[in-house]
């Protein structure tokens, strides 16, 4: 399990290198960190994502870099559609899955997996 602050910290210091990238899993542009590290290039980008990881929430971290084990159930808070709902509730619902994939909670194949189950359900 990914920590923000182990994240943060290997942002910091080793960011330069792309060693953070190795660690949140996104291996081919740790690589591409180590290939131009002879440049300023990654050293710029890793201030950047520095000050995004900051201000990143610690659920929104969890459902970025943990998706292993962080199930759907844990990113969502939104309820099921059963069958038997109105259009309206249907609706509603929608709206609400729409909005957690703007605040970017969940993905956006989780968010068409969902609708089409709702649009399928109704």
């Amino acid at each position: 399990m990914r920590t923000r602050t182990a994240a943060l910290l290997i942002c910091f210091f080793g960011g330069y290198f792309g060693i953070h990238k190795f660690y949140l899993g996104q291996n081919f542009q740790g690589v591409m960190y180590l290939i131009f590290s002879w440049t300023f290039i990654p050293g710029i980008i890793s201030f950047f994502e520095f000050l995004g990881l900051c201000f990143m929430s610690d659920r929104q971290f969890d459902a970025t870099f943990n998706t292993d084990s962080y199930s759907l159930e844990q990113r969502s808070n939104y309820p099921a559609v059963p069958p038997s709902r109105s259009t309206k509730d249907a609706t509603s619902t929608l709206y609400e899955l729409k909005k957690l994939y703007e605040d970017g909670i969940i993905t956006a194949e989780e968010y068409e997996l969902k609708r089409r189950k709702m649009l399928d359900d109704i």
